[in-house]
């Protein structure tokens, strides 16, 4: 688990990148508006998804600084901040609404506090007695997203370092030395490497005295490749793991994995592996498709797809890779043929290792994921096992939720054995359509199985299997999920005896986060791996187990910790947040590093502490008095706003829903004294089956504001105006209230689809959430904007399509407009454009971009490598607004992706956002009745777009590729960081 959360981390990085000539962001604008003054925010979402290994972890939203103990992927670190190419002078002039422009910078106080030096992240030894610091850098600059990638099968690639391009990075380690009373000794610095290094990929041995890592110097030639270093812990001396300098890390997909104390598998860069192919001049043929055997295949729109031979070629190139066993003292050996190699698993007791890879025949309308793939199992000296299946190319997979691949799927090793496997088989074919029972079956065999020994049944399923949390022969959690009916089962089994029944644990909605009984701790084996924690209080000799939960209630979120009988289902709760004044949370088990029992009187734990202005430290809790360490000190990020205003509101939707939102408000403001302030809806819908789930209430009134990059709360600090005017008055006009994740939920109930209502319901969320501000006084009723990025933008579109009266403008970024160019389903709507047309068209925003009328800003990265929003999305949506006369101004990124990474590219985000809000928010003085009226006659001519519609279905781009639009999925299980 700890080795495929570094994966998941991998995936949100970036990498440094040689300076290029700087494109300046593209704009176009159409403003029909008199006024002018500028403001806005937005808090990014984003999500990347491993295309080969499924990893059942906890959403990790709180563990702001903390990252998995023994495998720590690469962060932000390092090197020079980017510069923004135009001058310090950022005074608005109409001017600048022309065609192009360069990059700006926001105001000073919203500057600073992006620019703010990130705090380190962390990472704990093996044995929970030291502590790495790894440093980290601000912003990169545009120059490192500039560099050249190749995007193939899904993935983009950085070719002259042969790993992910744009990868992020640390710029040092710290090691520290955790005393017994809490404290930290002496930093010993990880030094020998030479300076300006980029490191990657931290990863303690099992003995926690050597870190690996990799580095990377120079990138415009082959010292820009990745190599592997060891550190001697006690010392912090640094040396390359080989003495050849031309062996080189392969990091497209794993990188290198411990096998012993002193052994390390390597994923390299074969040194025979030749010239980069060249592109012919002229092609060898057309490219042709076909199904002429009338297959049905379903895809959702995926991006960066192979598109000829050249491609599979460049993928074979640079994904290849030759496995080199590698020790300490400086051994080197070739371990198995060259492959494109996707993971590497050594079983728990490093005797074995499982690889995955895979092969031809590649596809070119699925990403790398869906490539055939085969796992073979190999002894760790180098000897060939067996092979447990080759899986054939999966273009074929429903596009139904908890459909999945054929055949063997999530293939793992039992963390409570030497070296067991155990994996799951589909019987419903792959199609969650198909009713069956049972649905899943769960095998399990000793990697060298006697001869004609077949595989042993485990467990049966009737929902979609969901992962395994292990403790022995005696116990194990298997969990079950349906994504359609939100039902999710947990039961416990007992692996090593036949006669004890399975028993259902749990059985509950996914939806009823106040249901929710917690995850099981876990710890640490002397093996590394994780096992479910058995817990005994005293003599008693029952089976108890940790759950660690959020403690959802409708006041907040009140994380805990319960002591929980196995067997009797009683509950014993050992440790609860302060629900007062702060939250807390339990990260994880700090009393595992030695072998035997674990008893309750001896119990430490390593929890988080933080308040509304307070941010996160890091504490040790002990066991039997409860007594607790802080371990960490770290400064307030933004002390400008160390005394901001928050408050958890509840009120209620006209159809009864409950609803919640986050209301900030500025320091020192006082809306008694103060009056109304202009005010920032930033959301992002979801969807529910039930009102009672879609009203509970998530988070916590007691969590520290963390402010994002892009985040709406940079607002709170806008003090002055920083455009010159002198039309307001500064001490109230330029401050803003946030009114940030207001709860919209778009609920299907029993057999009905959600999104059949979804403009009906978004509206009436949107409503309830802007008269309750209205009604606290805090918001002007005519200064109100919307934002949201992704899934969000599309709803700023909508509310200013359908409820034009609520908003006097909206900020749009990374958004998909026209569900006909989704046509396979997108976010949670697994139904075709074809088998719900009305719903697809009713949907979409480019459908209405006549009714917009209030100014809108649209912002996209050119690269988007998201599905469902294609970077043409916004273009479109631009022209259509444009073609009705609309307000509206597009901003196209050079390089920037689905989220944005670069300094310029984030401060000219800010200064397009300010500027729009100032201008058509806070100098708003428009007629909130008469945008009543107007929104009313939208409603009536509702009727007589149904033929506008039909022909822009039938004509916007319904054979477009289909887009999946994935962000805010959460449909895998949960189980612990550690």
């Amino acid at each position: 688990m700890m080795r495929g959360l570094s994966k998941v981390y991998h995936r949100f990085s970036f990498f440094s990148l040689s300076p290029l000539t700087l494109t300046p962001p593209l704009f176009l604008s159409l403003n029909l508006n008199p006024f002018s003054s500028p403001l806005a925010a937005g808090h990014l979402r984003t999500q990347s998804s491993r295309p080969f290994k499924t990893v059942t972890t906890m959403t990790a939203d709180r563990l702001h600084h903390l990252v998995p103990v023994n495998s720590v992927a690469a962060e932000n670190g390092g090197g020079p901040i980017g510069s923004v190419s135009s001058s310090s002078d950022s005074n608005y002039t109409e001017d600048e609404e022309s065609l192009g422009g360069k990059y700006r910078l926001p105001p000073p106080e919203i500057k600073d506090i992006v620019d703010a030096p990130p705090l380190p992240a962390l990472a704990f030894s093996p044995h929970r007695d030291k502590i790495l610091f790894l440093k980290r850098r601000a912003l990169p600059p545009l120059a490192e997203l500039a560099r050249p990638e190749e995007k193939l099968a899904g993935i983009r690639i950085d070719g002259r370092c042969n790993t992910r391009s744009r990868m992020s990075f640390y710029t040092g380690i710290g090691i520290y030395q955790l005393l017994p009373d809490g404290t930290l000794g002496p930093e010993i610095e990880v030094h020998g490497f030479p300076a300006g290094a980029k490191i990657n990929f931290v990863n303690w041995s099992n003995d926690g005295r050597h870190l690996a890592f990799s580095v990377r110097v120079g990138e415009e030639d082959n010292s820009g490749k990745l190599r592997v270093w060891v550190a001697d812990v006690e010392t912090g001396k640094a040396r390359p793991l080989f003495q050849s300098p031309d062996i080189y890390l392969n990091a497209i997909f794993d990188n290198f994995v411990w096998l012993d104390n002193s052994t390390i598998l390597v994923s390299t860069i074969p040194s025979s592996r030749g010239d980069l192919p060249k592109k012919p001049l002229v092609p060898s043929g057309p490219k042709i498709q076909s199904n002429e055997q009338k297959h049905v295949v379903q895809v959702r729109t995926f991006q960066d797809l192979l598109k000829d031979e050249y491609d599979e070629d460049l993928f074979d190139y640079y994904t290849t890779t030759q496995l080199l066993l590698a020790s300490l003292d400086g051994t080197v050996k070739e371990f198995g043929p060259p492959a494109v190699y996707t993971s590497l698993d050594p079983s728990p007791d490093r005797k074995y290792i499982m690889l995955t890879s895979v092969h031809r025949p590649y596809s070119f309308i699925v990403p790398c994921g869906r490539f055939p793939k085969k796992v073979d199992v190999w002894t760790t000296d180098g000897k060939f096992v067996r092979e447990l299946c080759d899986l054939p190319l999966a273009e074929d997979i429903p596009i139904a939720f908890n459909s999945v691949r054929k055949g063997m799927r999530s293939i793992s090793w039992r963390a409570d054995k030497p070296s067991t496997l155990y994996w799951a088989e589909t019987q419903d074919g792959g199609d969650a359509r198909v009713a069956v029972t049972p649905r899943d079956i769960i095998y399990t065999q000793h990697v060298e199985p006697l001869e004609g020994e077949e595989p042993e049944i485990l467990h049966k399923l009737d929902l979609r299997y969901g992962g395994i949390s292990w403790c022995d022969d005696s116990l194990a959690l298997v969990y079950e999920s349906w994504f359609k009916t939100r039902q999710t089962r947990t039961w416990v089994i007992s692996p090593g005896s036949k006669d004890v029944t399975p028993r259902i644990l749990f059985d509950r909605s996914s939806e009823d986060v106040y249901s929710d009984p917690g995850s099981p701790m876990l710890r640490r084996t002397p093996t590394g791996n994780y096992v479910i924690a058995k817990i005994k209080k005293g003599n008693d000799e029952s089976t108890c187990v940790l759950l660690n939960g959020s403690g959802a209630t409708p006041e907040g979120n009140i994380p805990f910790l319960d002591l929980f009988d196995i067997n009797t289902g009683s509950k014993e709760r050992i440790w609860e947040s302060d629900k007062e004044k702060y939250y807390e949370t339990t990260i994880a088990l700090m009393s595992d590093q030695t072998e035997g029992d674990l008893y309750l009187n001896q119990l430490k734990i390593l929890t988080s502490k933080e308040s509304k202005t307070e941010n996160t430290q890091y504490y040790i809790q002990s066991w039997p008095d409860k007594k607790s360490c802080q371990i960490t000190n770290f400064p307030h990020p933004y002390p400008q706003l160390a005394s901001l205003q928050k408050e958890m509101i509840r009120y209620q939707r006209k159809d009864g829903v409950q609803l919640t939102a986050t209301l900030y408000l500025p320091p020192c403001y006082d809306p008694s004294k103060d009056g109304p302030l202009p005010c920032l809806f930033w959301s992002y819908p979801g969807e529910f089956k039930s009102k009672d789930a879609a009203g509970q209430v998530r988070g916590s009134p007691n969590e520290f504001a963390g402010i994002g990059s892009t985040s709406a709360l940079l607002w709170l600090a806008r003090r002055h105006d920083f455009y010159g005017r002198s039309s307001y008055d500064y001490s109230t006009s330029c401050r803003f209230a946030i009114l940030s994740g207001p709860t919209i939920p778009i609920i299907g109930e029993g057999t009905e689809e959600a999104n059949d209502r979804y403009v009906e319901q978004l509206v009436a969320s949107a409503e309830a959430a802007v008269e309750e501000v209205v009604r606290r006084g805090v918001a002007h009723p005519s200064k109100i904007a919307v934002g949201g990025h992704s899934y969000g933008a599309f709803m700023t579109a909508n509310l200013l399509a359908h409820a034009p009266h609520l908003f006097s403008c909206g900020v749009a970024r990374s958004g998909a407009y026209n569900r006909t160019l989704t046509p396979f389903g997108f976010q949670n709507e697994d139904r075709t454009l074809w088998e719900a047309t009305s719903t697809y068209v009713e949907m979409s925003p480019f459908m209405s971009a006549h009714k917009i009328k209030k100014p809108i800003l649209l912002i996209h990265g050119e690269e988007d490598n998201n599905s469902g929003t294609l970077t043409m999305q916004s273009d479109r949506f631009f022209n259509a607004l444009k073609g009705h006369g609309g307000q509206c101004r597009l901003v196209i990124l050079p390089f920037e992706s689905h989220g944005y990474a670069a300094r310029e590219s984030i401060m000219h985000v800010l200064w397009e956002t300010d500027r729009w809000l100032q201008k058509y928010c806070v100098s708003n003085t428009s007629d909130v009745s008469a945008d009543v009226e107007d929104s009313k006659d939208n409603v009536s001519k509702d009727a007589t777009d149904s033929e506008n519609k039909a022909v822009a279905a039938s004509g916007g781009g319904g054979a477009e590729l289909a887009n999946f639009e994935h962000e805010g999925l959460d449909l895998m299980p949960r189980s612990l960081l550690w």
